[in-house]
């Protein structure tokens, strides 16, 4: 998840952001694994994959 992250990757960080949940990760370990990534791989693409995560968050309630 942190190597889709901070790749840029985000058409395939959606499987592997499931897999993670599916796996027992909760959504504020997700979130907390997302911001550590960005504050090295950069913003832009800290924020796309917040999106992909924001949108796997809607999509399982």
């Amino acid at each position: 998840m942190a190597v889709r992250t901070a790749g840029g990757n985000t058409e395939q960080l959606g499987f592997h952001l499931g897999r993670a949940v599916d796996n027992g990760v909760t959504q504020e370990e997700l979130i907390e694994a997302i911001t550590h990534v960005t504050i090295y791989a950069g913003w832009p693409k800290g924020m796309a994959a917040m999106g992909v995560a924001k949108q796997l968050f809607i999509d399982n309630k």
